[in-house]
């Protein structure tokens, strides 16, 4: 195969890689339904911790799956990997559709079906990417991850308002609306998934893109030297990272969780009328900046080094999550509150391209899809402790509307980002010349 076929096939790959995380980014839609569903006079009567827990078991479960789906990643190989992702994340949402009156039905379809879907399906672009462009990753695996970002923008205004909202005009089997469009979503997933499946291989032995020269194991270069998973969980660069991925999640998907409700008391308690209009704008919004975040953290990672650009993300996170309450919300009011909701969707997106970056950076390009995995249980930690803090404090309010109760889960997920660039200062590359205790390094050449 020449130079100019397998420049194309690469690029192939990333439209293959959007098309699967359009799909996958259906779990960051959760916000447009968590109105109805603790609607107390609705049917369904969720109270605002169960509709947390829905969202944040989807999130553990991806989590907890992704490690397995890293593992089995070399043996069953991509394409059928993300193929039943594909198949699990559609039966999760179609499952909910029919079924999902009570809690119970929507957790385990919605919350472990599908969740286990996005945790099969998701590594595999990641991997994949990144083996076809070893000179571009912090550019690559953005653009790899940013539709996971851009489908929620969709998802949610397919749902809320486009076309007069899904919500509101669709009753698919005579169920009502929010079951209605979980069964139209979960049909719409699985076809994308296997659409871009079709594209997901791995490049030829020894490929090398044009131009390029591949870093020189003994200089230090990054994706210069391969770790095992067990090799690098004996290291403590792994937790550092992980703690600091862990941080940065914790704000990004409580805001997930929270945005619809904690903008409607906020907006409402100041007199704005078309709050509910106005909160599904902010959650577009969210979901555009997290997208165009993944890209422009990544290619920012490109040029100054993915450490420095997890400290400044992690700086300007910390200080939007302390200032949305007093300065946002208070002096800013309605635009405010959508500039909030972009910034932080912005410096929560970049997550997603600088930590499979800096993972293949620390730890080397060829077991990125399992070391990734490992990486990424710090999300799952952050998708049970985020949306449930926010769950927590307003439950604890017993009904009340006034805004303040959402003040406390602000101010601490805006901290602990501020910790997670202090962790970060604190970080540096393992040493490549000494490998770790029973491990064996490997010269980087594919």
């Amino acid at each position: 195969m020449g130079h100019v076929s397998k420049r194309q096939n690469r690029w192939l790959v990333v439209l293959g890689a959007i098309m699967i995380q359009l799909a996958l980014g259906a779990i960051y839609a959760w916000s447009v339904f968590t109105a109805r569903l603790t609607d107390s006079e609705g049917i369904y009567a969720f109270s605002a911790s169960q509709a947390a827990w829905v969202f944040s078991s989807g999130l553990a479960t991806f989590a907890v799956v992704m490690v397995l789906a890293g593992r089995i990643l070399p043996r069953i190989g991509p394409k059928p990997l993300s193929i039943a992702g594909g198949l699990l994340l559609g039966a999760g949402y179609i499952a909910s559709g029919l079924f999902g009156e009570s809690f119970w039905v929507q957790l385990l379809g919605i919350g472990i079906v599908s969740g286990a879907g996005i945790g099969l399906a998701y590594v595999v672009p990641i991997a994949v990417c990144v083996k076809w462009f070893p000179d571009k990753k912090g550019l690559i695996t953005g653009l790899a991850v940013a539709g996971f970002g851009f489908g929620a923008t969709i998802w949610v205004k397919l749902a809320g308002s486009w076309f007069g909202g899904l919500l509101n005009t669709t009753s698919i089997f005579g169920l009502p609306g929010v079951q209605s469009v979980f069964v139209i979503y979960g049909i719409t997933f699985c076809l994308l998934v296997l659409l871009g499946s079709a594209v997901m291989v791995n490049p030829p032995d020894g490929y090398v893109p044009e131009g390029w020269t591949p870093p020189d194991a003994n200089n230090g270069d990054h994706g210069a030297v391969e770790y095992r998973a067990r090799d690098m969980l004996r290291t403590p660069q792994f937790y550092m990272l992980w703690t600091t991925f862990m941080f940065a999640g914790i704000a990004g998907l409580m805001v997930i969780y929270c945005i619809k409700l904690f903008g409607i008391d906020a907006l409402e308690y100041r007199g704005v009328t078309n709050a509910g209009v106005i909160t599904g704008t902010a959650m577009a919004w969210y979901a555009i900046f997290n997208g165009l975040g993944r890209i422009a953290w990544g290619s920012i990672s490109d040029r100054i080094g993915r450490r420095q650009t997890i400290i400044l993300m992690s700086v300007l996170q910390g200080a939007t999550m302390l200032m949305t309450y007093h300065v946002f919300i208070t002096f800013g009011m309605v635009y405010g509150f959508i500039l909030a909701a972009a910034l932080i969707g912005f410096n929560y997106g970049g997550s997603f391209a600088l930590f499979p970056a800096i993972t293949a950076d620390y730890f080397g390009n060829k077991s990125v899809g399992s070391n990734y995995g490992w990486m990424f249980t710090a999300y799952g930690v952050a998708g049970l402790a985020g949306p449930l803090l926010a769950g927590y404090f307003k439950d604890s309010a017993q009904g009340s509307a006034d805004p303040t109760v959402w003040m406390t889960p602000f101010v601490i997920a805006g901290i602990v980002c501020l910790l997670g660039a202090v962790v970060m200062t604190l970080t540096t590359r393992p040493n490549r010349g000494l490998p770790p205790e029973g491990g064996k390094l490997v010269a980087e050449t594919a």
